[in-house]
């Protein structure tokens, strides 16, 4: 195993084969494929009082795609950019992927548009090699808008939104807060359009209640009622009703009838459409504060969706880095998949519990063995398989380190975290735990770090179950540490992402 530079363990990367009959072995060109795309130096041992400028290039990298994806639509386009620009084609779902993938090439394909699945094959591949996966999500737990989203109340103007995953929703008061997601347009010539939306800038305002007018007991704990505090002011109807806008026609379209005309209006005005062509949309409130650097080192990032945009980041870079300069010597298919809906379990037609991965893996073997269907050659490919499955991990927290089970309890700016659980929530397993071990001391990164949750609390889960048991494919739970996660602003270690 030839030395590398100590990188990101999602970007040193290196995948394993074998059977059940054979010790597993490594193979050499993904390992040195899967490193960042920046020059960054190595990996200080003690990061904290070492030199953070090191890191900064990729960290402040990472800070622009998690200012440009506050939603998982935005998420896709943003990486199908990156995409795009490195010379990766686009695949039509609809039609067969025989004769359009090959040896050397690189490809990519959405669903909903809000999961990306993005893979090259490798110049030296051979029908029935291995597939080597980063999987992640574009979700993060937020506030949605309803489908009837009209709403006011003793003189203000609201809009009605919904919460998804669970959010620390105390965090979103007293926010400036935009909109962006999908909108759905009429064209000329009768068809649908989808087009993305990002409001940049504070038109609305979840506010908290002033302490002078709450009770005794209201003022020990912050109790949030999802449904009564969180619907966001966007105007005054007074100031409304000075400007012209008249109330809405309940014999009008019946969806329009039910969504705020400044609402619609908005919308017109960012996109350039007319109302009457609005059909539905899909929009989620963000934090316009960007992504900023914090400590006195410059050692955090402070933002919004850290999980698991952190995560998607990399996988990205990863791949995009193999391509450029290990492709034509890669023996497999590597692959990244980024699946939406993780924070709320999964099971959808675009989440890690649908067909996405099995048929991938399906589709893309049969396309490169001329076509034909061979269920053993599948199969041998699902044995010589392996998933990162990355996603955020819960680093110690100062103020509450008595959450953390003592012995395991990760750090950031330490480099990444294996996540366990024997109850099956998490994917990893000796085997997977001991292979990731040794590709981050094979690359010269710090000793992984391990979290296992207490006993007396209850333990998360993320898509390495899911995708293991709906593919076969061996599978480890890993990520970067970090506090704060499902806040509207979340914070990481600079040298995690490195």
């Amino acid at each position: 195993m030839p030395a590398f530079p100590r990188r990101s363990l999602a970007l040193a990367f290196a995948a394993v084969t074998g059977t059940s009959h054979h010790i597993l072995r490594w193979r050499v060109p993904f390992a040195a494929g899967m490193v960042s795309s920046s020059s960054m130096p190595p990996l200080a041992r003690n990061t904290v009082s070492g030199k953070m400028s090191e890191h900064l290039p990729l960290a402040k990298k990472a800070m622009e795609y998690f200012d440009e994806s506050p939603d998982p639509f935005h998420a896709v386009q943003t990486s199908v950019n990156r995409l795009k620009e490195k010379g990766y084609s686009e695949l039509d779902d609809c039609v067969p992927y025989s004769g359009l993938i090959k040896p050397g090439g690189k490809y990519y394909f959405t669903r909903n548009k809000s999961t990306l699945v993005a893979f090259t094959v490798g110049g030296k591949f051979k029908p029935g090699n291995g597939f080597k996966v980063i999987g992640g999500h574009t979700d993060s737990p937020n506030l949605k808008v309803k489908p009837h989203s009209k709403r006011s109340s003793a003189g203000y103007v609201q809009i009605g939104v919904e919460c998804y995953g669970g959010g620390l929703w105390h965090t979103w008061f007293d926010r400036d807060l935009g909109i962006a997601g999908r909108v759905l347009v009429r064209n000329e010539d009768g068809g649908i359009d989808q087009k993305l939306i990002k409001i940049d800038r504070a038109i609305l305002r979840i506010p908290n209640l002033a302490i002078h007018l709450q009770s005794v007991d209201e003022r020990k704990a912050f109790a949030v009622n999802k449904e009564d505090h969180l619907a966001p002011i966007i105007a005054n109807e007074a100031k409304k009703a000075l400007n012209g806008q008249k109330e809405d026609d309940d014999d009008e379209d019946s969806w329009k009838s039910h969504q705020d005309s400044l609402l619609l209006e908005l919308i017109c005005a960012e996109l350039d459409v007319e109302i009457d062509d609005i059909a539905d949309f899909e929009l989620n409130l963000f934090d316009v504060q960007k992504a900023a650097l914090g400590g006195i080192h410059s050692e955090y990032i402070h933002s919004a969706r850290l999980d698991n945009l952190a995560s998607c980041f990399l996988a990205l870079e990863s791949l995009v880095d193999h391509s450029d300069k290990y492709l034509e010597e890669d023996e497999d298919v590597s692959l990244v998949a980024l699946f939406d809906h993780e924070e709320v379990g999964s099971a959808s037609t675009t989440g890690a519990g649908s067909p996405i991965m099995g048929e991938s893996v399906k589709r893309i073997s049969t396309a490169l063995n001329a076509g034909e269907g061979d269920f053993d050659l599948y199969s041998s490919a699902i044995h010589k398989s392996f998933v990162l499955s990355v996603d955020q991990a819960h680093a110690i927290h100062p103020n509450y380190a008595s959450k953390h089970e003592k012995k395991h309890a990760p750090m950031m700016n330490k480099g990444m975290v294996i996540k366990r659980n024997s109850n099956q929530r998490y994917a990893t397993n000796s085997i997977t735990a001991l292979l990731v071990r040794d590709i981050a001391k094979k690359v010269g990164l710090p000793e992984v770090q391990e979290f296992v949750v207490r006993n007396d609390c209850g333990c998360g889960s993320t898509i390495g179950p899911i995708i293991s048991a709906n593919t076969g494919i061996r599978s480890i739970d890993l990520g970067c540490p970090q506090l704060s996660m499902h806040s509207i602003r979340e914070t990481m270690g600079v040298a995690d992402l490195s």
